[in-house]
């Protein structure tokens, strides 16, 4: 089951996020939410899962604070 660990306010930020998170070992998914005509500029869910939501927020929580 996938978790999301983190709402990108677009898809350039969540592919920064999920590359992030892949550097780190853990797979990511990424699923557009909103209003499908934005495109790119629509809201992006980055999930990883469910047994690896800890360690994706610990390595969210120390991107965070470089």
């Amino acid at each position: 089951m996938l978790t999301v660990v983190f709402v990108a306010s677009n898809r350039a930020e969540a592919e920064l996020i999920g590359n992030v998170l892949k550097g780190e070992g853990i797979p990511v998914v990424l699923r557009p939410v909103g209003v499908p005509q934005m495109g790119d500029y629509a809201e992006v869910e980055v999930m990883v899962a469910e047994s690896e939501a800890d360690e994706a927020r610990e390595v969210l929580d120390a991107y965070a604070c470089q």
